[in-house]
Formats: structure tokens, sequence, C-alpha cells
């Protein structure tokens, strides 16, 4: 099951519950804001998190990890490059927007890690390094369920910014060519901003646009 979940704190953000449904154990992926909010549907559900997360480290996507962290003793994860995004909220740009955002406790995951779930070991998510619009961004795909939470590195027609520190264009472009549109044509892409959509149709949008 994915269940998304729209918070706001500055701006609007996606966060995803992705749920095994035989063992109602889960992920949940970029935490923005409203941590009250994402704790009351996991406690009304009955979901077990078993870890959060984190397609890359700007502030709105990471904005209610410090507090559901605490909640609920968990680890957080990220790409292996996200450490100065974790520690300094001008990379991650909370400095200029909000109260600064430090994490703490983060673990960082090498390229092409295996997520899998402690309760079902055959549920689980693949790092794929997406850099671009941040230098750690990361893209978690199930091959298995047919879906990919890509962040804010491609968008329904359109694609993530690039003009905040670790971001690179020439990147960006590579990431969604050789990194997401070579996915199954049928892959679901979840955003972090606006609606979902697939890898069939941002290649079409992505020929048109050439």
């Amino acid at each position: 099951m994915i269940f998304p979940v729209e918070v706001f704190g500055v701006i609007e953000e996606n966060a995803y519950f992705f749920i095994d449904d035989e063992t109602r154990h889960g992920f949940l992926i970029d935490p923005g804001a409203q941590a009250d909010k994402l704790l009351k549907i996991i406690d009304e559900r009955d979901w077990t998190i078993e870890k959060i997360l984190l397609t890359h480290g700007h502030f709105d996507h990471i904005g209610a990890v410090n507090e559901i962290q605490r909640a609920l003793k968990i680890p957080v994860c990220m790409s292996k490059r996200g450490v100065e995004y974790a520690k300094d909220p001008a990379i991650n740009c909370s400095a200029f927007v909000e109260e600064p955002i430090i994490l703490d406790d983060v673990t960082c995951l090498d390229d092409y890690s295996e997520i899998f779930l402690a309760a079902n070991k055959n549920f689980s998510v693949k790092l794929i390094p997406a850099p671009g619009h941040t230098a750690d961004g990361a893209i978690y795909y199930s091959e298995k369920k047919s879906v990919a939470f890509v962040g804010d590195t491609i968008f329904c027609g359109s694609y993530g910014r690039t003009d905040l520190p670790g971001g690179d264009f020439g990147e960006l472009m590579k990431t969604i060519r050789d990194k997401i549109l070579t996915l199954l044509a049928g892959t679901i892409l979840y955003t972090g901003h606006g609606s979902p959509t697939t890898v069939a149709a941002e290649k079409q949008w992505l020929a048109i646009s050439d």
C-alpha cells in the first residue's frame, strides 16, 4: 500500500507511507512537516514504521524527521552524500526559511543498497543514486511493486530546480535519462510535490521537450 500525505510547512510537500499489507509494517518517506499529523495516521491505522527514508536533505523533506524519530525510535536513512545536508542548515536551506534543522542521527547508505523490512524480507526498496537537484539525491525503487519515490528529481511534466547548494542541471538530466526513464514504462513515480506520474508519460514529455 502507498499512502500519500500532503504536509504543509513553509511549502506543501508529499510524504509517503509505503506499507506491507501482510504485516502492516513499512517505511515513511520524506516526512517534511506536521509530525503530529503523520504520527496520528500511524497510530490510527496501527502501522509499524521501521525506517524513515529521505530522498534528499532539503528542509521541506526533513522538517518532521527529528520529532518522528524521537517518538518511534527508528533509523533515518539517506544517501551517503547526505551528511552535509543533515548537519548544515545553510546547505539544507532551513537557515533561510524557518528554524534551522540539524539531523543528529542519520544512517548513510551506499548506492544501490537494498532496504528490507525486518517483518518481511520480501518487501524492500533499492536506493538508486540520483544527483542533480541536490548532490545527495536518491530514488527508492521497488521493481516488484512497480513504484519509485523520486523526491524532487522529476515531476509530472517537469523536473527539480538546480540553483540550490549541490544542484547541477547536467547531472539532473543525466539522472532522469539514465536512472528514471530506464525503469519499466509502467512504473509509477511518486514525486515530492504535485501528482504522481509514470515513466511512460515522462518519456513522452521529454521527447517533446528535446
